[in-house]
């Protein structure tokens, strides 16, 4: 079973940035699509961004496009999240996640990490 760990989470202020990585281990993910989550206080988990298995293919929330960039490096197995012009909104948990298939992002992620804090400040 693959463990998915995320870091690079903090406190920044409003118009910052931050990477975030995702690595994993156990198995490879070279075969999987993967995505990232938000969980702000009191609301659902939302879908941020995923990357197809090779990188090729991009998917993005409307609320983070043009700001975001997911990546990834799959010699590393490990999955980056980009952050640029960060607003108090952005203020979430975020989960990294795996999905089952490599192209496709209709069925759930099967695996998550636990989550990496960040705070924007106003």
């Amino acid at each position: 079973q693959v463990q998915l760990v995320e870091s690079g989470g903090g406190l920044v202020q409003a118009g910052g940035s931050l990477r975030l990585s995702c690595a994993a281990s156990g198995r490879t993910l070279s075969r999987n699509a993967m995505g990232w989550f938000r969980q702000a206080p009191g609301k659902q988990r939302e879908f941020v961004a995923a990357i197809n298995w090779s990188g090729g293919n991009t998917l993005y929330a409307d609320s983070v496009k043009g700001r975001f960039t997911i990546s990834r490096d799959n010699a590393k197995n490990t999955v980056f999240l980009q952050m640029n012009s960060l607003k108090p909104e952005d203020t979430a948990v975020y989960y990294c996640a795996a999905y089952p298939d490599s192209g496709t992002y209709y069925r759930p992620p099967l695996s998550w990490g636990q989550g990496t804090q960040v705070t924007v400040s106003s």
